[in-house]
């Protein structure tokens, strides 16, 4: 029998072999290639693509790409305004943690470049980004970037659109990173999300992805834009080939190329300024890469400098090699700003020793996340979105609430303060030519104050659950084609102002609560029904009945009906016997009359002998009578 100790050892062993496995799988990395219906791989790093799925909508198409750092993917799909303004990506599946997501634009195959689409795309229901124009012209606007914690094992990225062009999506990454990646202070929480909005490497090299860097896994497969001079005769580049010492290392893992390249100002412009055009009223992170790479720079004090942003102190006597602790070594400085203007500049100003120098910037916008819409009234709206056969038309795909920008058509919002969520407070869905029937979960919107259904053609009964929901004020469900009868629950409703109800084919008593609010200025209108009754302005009913009465009427009619038929049975089958033994009577009446007449020749028989022999005997004693002589 093994001992404790071997269980103990091939425990240790098995723990050990599936950490190792873990550790081999990697981060999570799912690819879309939008449009294919086959699984794709793409040279030269034969990167896996799923074939697409999880979307609410759109049309596969063949696809053109707008740059050469795109993915070398044949289809993509987009978005016409017939299947409405907003449509999502909804991937399920997806481990919690921390993601890089992006997300490349396309044209459909043989579109004209004038016909580029602007739309907006969002996020978990935050809008991160609007294609500008001319996109299809700029090689690092192909794609848009972002950073979130995906908390709820799944993510959904929806594209709005703008009426200039159907929103055309060529390819989804959703890319897991380490979860403390670019942690930048106080405010980096998981309601943050970082959107890329460049990354630059300086000097020499080309524009590439993390993996042609060689970059790990973990830093998220970032792109690099080169850039070979700030301005004109205002630097000059520089390269080794020498290794960089506290490159990719947790949590950002920055490729150790990235160092390797700088660009460093000259005598004529001492200061080194790098300017990009941003989106005003915005708060930025920005990243600034060193590593002292310059032969001519051997110890601390040899090349000090000032960092300012938009003209305000970011960082004051940044001495690379003390900061860093030796020459090729990385280091890195965060800030972050906010801009009023459309313009973030980036002046690097030397202070003692050699002119300034840097290896790669980065600049990423930072966006607070929006709060979701309650759980239980995104589940309503979806059960009468099926109960209602809703169109596309009205694109009621991702949150009814967020992006802010675009709510869901129809749908009224507020943000709850007691639970940090949006609500629905108003639906308005009048004259949309809508069938089906209301549901009961129509309840669960439970801080409804307007619901206006007026002017389509919904049918049923009125749903008595209506009367659960204590803050409606208006209720129009006026010409549609509601039967049966008003609910008594709606009698609940204290804080009810308006309430049409015409136009229908409901009938019975209106509930006594609903007349008397008429009392108290309350606007009530059940005109157009031809079976109600019970109130001013409509025929008087009948003597009430409540429902068991009426139960027990129906029963009671029931019962007596059977009676009748069950007598009407009885009747039926004792006449059938009277009529029978009238006939069968009716064919024995020849033999009876033949046997009566005989019966009477006898009896004068005897009389004519007790006659002639003056004795009267019995047959008992004188034997038969009627014997042949």
């Amino acid at each position: 029998m093994p001992n404790i100790a071997t269980f103990r050892f091939l425990l240790l062993f098995l723990c050990f072999a599936f950490t190792v496995r873990a550790a081999q799988r990697g981060p999570f990395a799912m690819r879309i290639s939008c449009g294919a219906r086959h699984n794709v791989q793409t040279k030269p790093t034969t990167t896996l693509w799923y074939k697409d799925f999880g979307y609410t909508g759109g049309i596969p198409t063949n696809a053109s790409t707008t740059s050469y750092i795109a993915p070398p993917l044949k289809t993509l799909r987009y978005f016409p305004l017939s299947e409405g303004p907003s449509n999502c990506y909804n991937i399920n599946r997806v481990p919690k943690g921390h993601y890089s997501i992006r997300i490349f634009f396309g044209l459909v195959a043989q579109a004209r470049a004038t016909n580029e689409p602007l739309f907006d795309i969002s996020i978990q229901g935050t809008q991160i980004y609007s294609l500008k124009s001319g996109w299809t012209n700029q090689d690092d606007q192909a794609f848009t970037e972002a950073q979130v914690f995906l908390m709820d094992r799944s993510v959904s990225i929806c594209f709005h659109g703008t009426g200039h062009g159907d929103p055309a999506i060529l390819s989804i990454e959703i890319l897991q990173i380490d979860d403390n990646a670019y942690y930048f202070g106080s405010q980096w929480n998981r309601g943050i999300i970082l959107r890329t909005v460049k990354r630059l490497s300086c000097g020499f090299g080309q524009s590439k992805y993390g993996v042609d860097y060689g970059a790990d896994p973990r830093g998220g497969d970032r792109f690099w834009s080169h850039i070979k001079t700030f301005g004109e005769d205002s630097d000059r580049p520089r390269s080794v080939e020498t290794r960089i010492k506290q490159a990719s290392h947790q949590p950002n893992f920055y490729p150790e190329t990235l160092y390797r390249s700088a660009l460093v100002s000259t005598s004529s412009q001492p200061d080194l300024t790098y300017t990009l055009d941003v989106d005003p009223n915005k708060n930025y992170s920005v990243w600034l890469h060193f590593a002292e790479i310059d032969s001519a720079v051997t110890a601390e004090g040899q090349r000090v400098f000032d960092i300012m942003i938009n003209g305000d102190f970011a960082f004051k006597d940044v001495d690379i090699v003390k900061l860093s602790g030796d020459r090729y070594t990385a280091l890195v400085l965060n800030t972050t700003v906010t801009v009023n203007g459309r313009t973030l500049s980036i002046t690097l100003s030397p202070k003692e020793g050699s002119l300034a120098i840097i290896n790669a910037i980065e600049i990423l916008e930072v966006i607070m996340a929006e709060s979701k819409t309650l759980s239980d009234e995104v589940m309503a709206l979806q059960t009468l979105k099926k109960a209602l056969g809703l169109p596309p038309r009205f694109g009621w795909n991702g949150d009814p609430c967020v992006p802010q920008q675009h709510p869901w058509t129809g749908a009224d919002c507020r943000l709850d303060k007691s639970s940090s969520k949006w609500v629905i407070d108003g639906l308005g869905l009048d004259n949309q030519g809508l069938k089906g029937f209301l549901p009961n979960d129509i309840s669960r919107l439970h801080n409804l104050q307007i619901l206006n259904l007026s002017g389509n053609s919904i049918r049923g009964a009125i749903p008595s659950s209506l009367g659960t929901i204590t803050s409606l004020q208006v209720l129009d469900i006026s010409y549609n084609f509601f039967n049966g009868s008003i609910p008594e629950s709606l009698g609940q409703l204290t804080l009810l102002q308006r309430l049409n109800l015409n136009g229908n084919s409901l009938s019975g008593r209106v509930p006594a609560t609903l007349g008397g609010r008429l009392l108290h200025g309350a606007s009530f209108n059940f005109t157009d029904n031809a079976g109600l009754c019970g109130i001013p302005g409509l025929p008087t009913c009948g003597p009430h009945l409540s429902a068991g009465a009426k139960v027990g009427i129906g029963i009671g009619a029931s019962f007596t009906f059977l009676l009748l038929i069950t007598g009407s049975v009885c009747w039926w089958k004792r006449r059938q016997n009277i009529l029978r033994v009238q006939q069968i009577a009716a064919r024995a009446a020849p033999y009876a009359k033949a046997r009566t007449q005989f019966s009477r020749d006898i009896q004068m028989t005897r009389h004519n002998n007790n006659n002639n022999y003056g004795n009267a005997h019995t047959a008992a004693e004188n034997g038969p009578i009627l014997l042949s002589r």
